[in-house]
This record gives C-alpha cells, structure tokens and sequence, in this order.
C-alpha cells in the first residue's frame, strides 16, 4: 500500500509504503462515552485531537480491543459498557442497555478484513460476561486468532512510570512484547499464574492431595522455565536493536533478572525443569504457600540502563524515562518489522507529553519510516506542526468525532 504524504517539512516529505495492515474503518458503539461512532482514516498518521475527557484515548482503547487481551486499560469487559440511560424509543418505553461493540476494516496486501469484538453476555442471574470474536462474520474460538490479522502495541500516559512502579507492571510490559512474536506466551503466562493460584490454595486447605499438588508443580515447571526462555529470547534478538540510529531517543541496556534466569545460564532447559520442581517440593516441606517465597518467573525483574550513563531507569528523569520507554517500543516495531514482515500498528497516547520540541520532531520522522499506520492523541494541535499537513486529524468532543 502506498500513501502519499503532502508538502511539509523535507525530512517528512516523501511517499512511503506502508506493508502492514492499515485499518480503513473503525466503528465503535456503546463504548465507553461513545453512543455510536465510525471514522474511515486512508493515511499513514492519525491524529485525535481533543480536551481531557473527550473521548480520544476511547478510541485507542477500542483498537486495542481488536489485539487479544484486555485492551491498553486492562478494563473489565462490563467497564467499557457505555453508562447506562434512560433512553426513551418512540413508543417512549425505556431500552435496554445493549452490550459494547467495536469492528474495524482491515487492508493489508491488497485484502479487506473485517474483524469485530465485544461482549456478548451481560452480567445478570449470576452469569459472567463472555468476549465475543468475530472475523469476516463469523465467530473464532480463541482470541489469539486476532494475532493472525492484527498486531497491535500501545504507549499510554501511565506507562511513563513504568521503572518506578512495582515488578509487575514490567513483567506485563515485557510480556506484551513477547506476544507480538509468540502467539501462545500470553496463554503460558495465564495458566502459569493460575497455578500459583491453586497450589496456594491447595497448601492452605486442610487435606491436601500429593498427586494433585504434584501435578500442579510440574506445569509450574514446564510452563516457568518456557515463560523465562522466551523472555529471555526476545531480549536477546532486541538488544542489538535498541537505540541504533533512534535519532535523539537513547540507547538501552535490558535484562531479565531472577532465580529461573540464573539457572537457565548454568544448565539446559530440561535440569532447570527438574530443579524447579525440587525448589517447589522443598518450599512444599517448609509450609511455603506464599507466591512471593518461591522461585519463578512471575518473580523476575525486567531491568532497564540507560546506555551513555549506565545508570538505572528508575533514577533517570521523567523525560529520559520517556525516551527509553519510546526508544524500546520502536525498537521492538523494527524488529517485529524485520522478523514479521510489517511493524504493529501503535498507539500513542498523549505521546507529546514529557518530549521537547526537538525530540518530538525526531519521533516523528522515526514513525514515517516504520511504514506502519500509527494512531495518535493530544490536546494541543500545535505539538503535532511537523506532521499536520501530511496526517489525517480529527477532532474529538463529548464522545464525537467532529
């Protein structure tokens, strides 16, 4: 596909091909503070401009529904329902509240795609709500069959505190980078800690089953050790990558940190396993059901230097935090790029904020050469001069898009 970019500044001044998928129609309806929206975007660049409240960061979220998850605010299915009114029909009976729903159109290779999600099931009579996938129509089992059509990565305002916040959150972050390359790493990961879940319980339950215990521990073990590794590997294919010819984002040293890791550095896979299983046994033989006093990858710190200075993220300044963050994120676009064939579609969420004038042109230009379609917010129109003339801008007010 190719998009022709207007007359701007010269280092923006180009056509470029974009190789992955771009979406062509977004539609979002009972979805969050939007009653029924659409927009039709045909450029490289998106642009939601738009006060704080108004709805851009919806729309984000929307298309980030359309990668498997729980979308860039890790919302419960109910919480991006619409809030309910007492909207009247025209026979002035109140309707009931229908469930949110979001669709996009997808081209890539000369193909129109059209995908949908939402939620399927209110939650009343004591029954959950359900995620519903559809593709061309029809409905697939699994959300990872997202991944086939879409990847999709995302940078929002809260992410800016990412290396100061606790081991968690970087242990998501990191994980969602793996997903864009292992389809089945974020099913790992789920299953792994609902493991954790039931060997606590088991252990704090007054009989306990051996068998069922054992069971338990060994598909920590199995599953563990592939988490670490494929951890382990994307860090290993990226580091090599991030920061080179970043324009003015720095370069950086990551690591992955823990237990599991060190092992994996003295023996194979396989003796890690049993190890693993060991360490379990014993902590088993201590009365240890605490998630926090066992060795495991849900225990790993995702450490971050910043390469000029070496020093550590957490104690750099909130604009240098930013800029790595930035500087990792397109690192892992052109790699997945390299290894995939097209890099995600981002989603850049006041992205402005924290970067001068100077760094946000560099980003800018960065971005036109990923050749992928990128989806950005702000409130101020001014923070996006460089790239106004060859971007598509909507304006965003009170849930419309104007």
């Amino acid at each position: 596909m190719i998009i022709e970019l207007g007359q701007s500044e010269a280092s923006l001044n180009v056509t470029r091909q974009v190789d992955g998928p771009l979406i062509r129609k977004l539609t979002v309806s009972n979805f969050r503070n939007y009653s029924k929206a659409s927009l039709e975007p045909s450029k490289q660049m998106v642009v939601l401009l738009g006060n704080n409240g108004a709805g851009k960061t919806n729309l984000l979220e929307a298309i980030s529904m359309l990668s498997p998850g729980r979308g860039l605010r890790r919302a419960q299915l109910t919480q991006l329902n619409r809030a309910k009114t007492d909207a009247r029909n025209e026979n002035n009976t109140i309707e009931a509240q229908r469930q949110w729903a979001v669709s996009v159109r997808v081209e890539s290779d000369g193909f129109q795609t059209t995908i949908g999600t939402g939620c399927a099931t209110a939650v009343a009579d004591g029954k959950s709500a359900k995620r519903l996938v559809k593709i061309n129509g029809d409905i697939v089992k699994s959300q990872i069959s997202l991944n086939d059509y879409l990847s999709v990565s995302w940078l929002t305002p809260q992410m800016d505190r990412l290396f100061i916040e606790g081991g968690t959150q970087r242990r998501r972050f990191l994980d969602r980078l793996v997903f864009a390359f292992d389809a089945l790493h974020s099913k790992r990961v789920n299953r792994y800690n609902h493991a954790l879940r039931e060997r606590k319980k088991l252990l704090q339950s007054w009989t306990q089953d051996t068998s069922w215990l054992n069971a338990i521990e060994n598909s920590l073990a199995e599953m563990g050790v592939a988490i670490a590794v494929t951890r382990q590997d994307l860090i290993k294919r990226l580091s090599p990558i991030i920061g080179k010819n970043m324009g003015l984002f720095p370069s950086a040293i990551i690591s992955m940190e823990g237990e599991v890791e060190n092992w994996l550095e003295e023996d194979s896979a396989l003796e890690v396993e049993q190890r693993f299983r060991e360490e379990l046994k014993k902590s088993r033989a201590n009365g240890t059901s605490e998630s926090n006093q066992i060795p495991g990858p849900h225990r790993s710190e995702f450490n971050c230097l910043h390469s000029s200075n070496k020093m550590e993220a957490s104690l750099c300044s909130t604009g240098e935090q930013k800029a790595l963050l930035v500087s990792i994120m397109l690192s892992h676009a052109i790699l997945r790029k390299k290894e995939c064939g097209s890099a995600p579609i981002l989603l850049l969420d006041e992205i402005s904020a924290h970067l001068d004038e100077r760094r946000r042109s560099s980003l800018f230009e960065l971005l036109q050469n990923l050749e992928s379609q990128i989806w950005m917010t702000g409130t101020e129109r001014v923070a996006f001069s460089d790239i106004l003339k060859t971007a598509e801008v909507y304006n965003i007010s009170e849930g419309k898009i104007v």
